[in-house]
């Protein structure tokens, strides 16, 4: 089969590690007869620097004729004096309104080899953890109206939360297929006892729930959710919860696993379309010197290759390569603990690449 794939490399050490995740995906290709057209766009702060904008409308129209894509991470600190509309983090924003992706999924799982570098008691781990946060990605306050306005206490900002019953019923039902794929339990996270667009949540996502009666459906305000994370994550199977929420409580999950730089992302339109990044942003402290960790971004092609493209088999690949590298003893930087062989970007991506 032939494949076309928009590849943004970002900013940071986005570059760095996508080139290891195209070069595990073309270690698949040779092993399972496909062919991955990969076209290199920009977005983010290179794309300002190249064109003055974040966002060049050919980066989109080249991902929107693309079957799906891959990006890497924006921003830094050579940024940050832009105007907020004009920062390389609006570019996500707009491919993910741009391409129509509304569903982020963030899956939060232990590998055994790494148990040891999650910061939580082993008891509370004990048995493995495996949670995917279905996380709402085009509506709420990060697309709300804003603007700025005087006060009797001086000028003040706002941003509006709010969200259409639409908006809502779809993530909801994203959330209850997985779950109907998992252990058929959904935790649905706003804060409903404060917020109108939470209770408006609420309601609508207990009507899509009527309709898959094996799945049972929990509520949790937002803060105890946040708490029962750390406390007894086991408890969790699928979290679905709004754009604000779902961003703050996927990069808690995150970091119970023991490294950001080990966990991808999926970011889901209507159909298969997607696009696929790691969760970490681009650490540009370490960029070009061979250090960050490459795994989330492979392990986000293995999400491409599942969701997009419909090829199991050739995400387990992936999936296996990796947990086969880890069980070698291979660390980067991030996950290094004075065990094991401690190894580059490089060097990690051609190890796994060499297990497919």
């Amino acid at each position: 089969m032939e494949f076309k794939l928009a590849v943004i490399p970002g900013d940071g050490i986005g570059p760095d590690i996508v080139e290891q995740a195209v070069l595990v995906l073309e270690k698949v290709g040779e092993k399972f007869g496909h062919t991955f057209h990969c076209q290199t766009v920009l977005a983010g702060g290179a794309a300002i620097d190249a064109t003055g904008g974040c966002l060049p409308q050919e980066t989109i129209d080249i991902c929107k004729a693309a079957d799906a894509v891959l990006l890497g991470a924006v921003g830094g600190p050579k940024w940050d004096n832009l105007p907020g509309g004009e920062r390389p983090e609006r570019a996500l924003l707009g491919l993910r309104k741009e391409l129509g992706l509304f569903a982020n999924l963030r899956p939060a799982v232990i590998f055994e080899e790494l148990a040891g570098a999650s910061p939580l008691k082993p008891e509370i781990l004990s048995g493995g953890l495996d949670i995917v946060v279905v996380r709402e990605l085009t509506g709420g306050i990060y697309f709300g109206e804003r603007g700025t306005k005087d006060t009797d206490l001086g000028p003040a900002a706002y941003d509006v939360e709010m969200y259409a019953e639409e908006e809502v019923r779809r993530i909801a039902k994203v959330a209850f297929d997985m779950a109907m794929k998992r252990n058929k339990h959904v935790t649905s996270v706003d804060k409903a006892n404060v917020l109108e667009s939470s209770r408006l949540w609420r309601r609508v996502v207990a009507e899509v729930g009527k309709d898959y009666p094996e799945v049972t459906l929990d509520n949790l305000y937002v803060d105890n959710a946040a708490m029962q994370l750390v406390r007894n994550p086991r408890q969790f199977d699928v979290i679905v919860t709004s754009n604000i929420f779902g961003d703050i409580l996927s990069d808690e999950a995150s970091q119970i696993t023991g490294s950001i730089g080990m966990l991808p992302s999926a970011s889901l339109a209507k159909g298969n379309f997607g696009m696929y990044e790691p969760i970490h942003g681009s650490a540009p402290d370490i960029a070009g010197q061979d250090k960050a960790n490459p795994t989330a971004t492979i392990l986000s092609v293995g999400m491409m290759l599942r969701y997009t493209f419909g090829l199991g088999a050739e995400a387990d690949a992936i999936d296996n390569a990796v947990k086969a590298v880890l069980a070698k003893g291979y660390r980067t930087p991030d996950l290094y603990t004075g065990e094991g062989t401690l190894v580059g970007t490089a060097e990690m991506g051609r190890r796994i690449a060499e297990e497919i």
